[in-house]
């Protein structure tokens, strides 16, 4: 188990990789974001924006699963307070294969809650051909290590 103590600031957490499929694309988009350019391949907005894309929520959703699987998911993690600056810069589109990394900008204990401090990360995630997909910073309570 990872607790607050060891995140530090500048260290570099790197993802694991995530191939995205079109029907992924199509049954997220239809559940959660059912824009035609998501769900329709043969419209004509879609063909002429490239084909089928992701919808960004479903990106931020690709990076949750890796950020678990990278580090969260071994940490002492309460909850978290949000995001700031989420940025979809590029399409994410079905056979690319997704990876990233956070990037801890700061940790701090809690003024309040002497039982957790906050990590700050910056992340990003990029396709196979080190295109920038998404940017932003996350903010996570962590429990502090307990004294025994």
């Amino acid at each position: 188990m990872n607790y607050f103590e060891d995140f530090q600031v500048n260290q570099r957490i790197t993802f694991g990789r995530y191939k995205v499929t079109q029907a992924e694309i199509i049954n997220f988009a239809t559940q959660y974001d059912p824009q035609v350019f998501h769900v329709d391949e043969d419209h004509p907005l879609t063909m002429g924006l490239g084909g089928i894309m992701a919808s960004g929520w479903h990106s931020t959703a690709i990076f949750m699963r890796l950020a678990v699987d990278a580090y969260l998911g071994d940490a002492a993690v309460l909850t978290s307070p949000g995001v700031d600056a989420l940025q979809w810069l590029a399409p994410v589109r079905a056979g690319d294969v997704i990876s990233g990394e956070a990037t801890v900008e700061h940790a701090r204990l809690s003024a309040s809650k002497p039982d957790r401090g906050i990590v700050t990360t910056g992340v990003v995630l990029w396709n196979q051909q080190g295109i920038e997909v998404l940017k932003m910073t996350t903010h996570v309570f962590v429990r502090v290590r307990p004294n025994h």
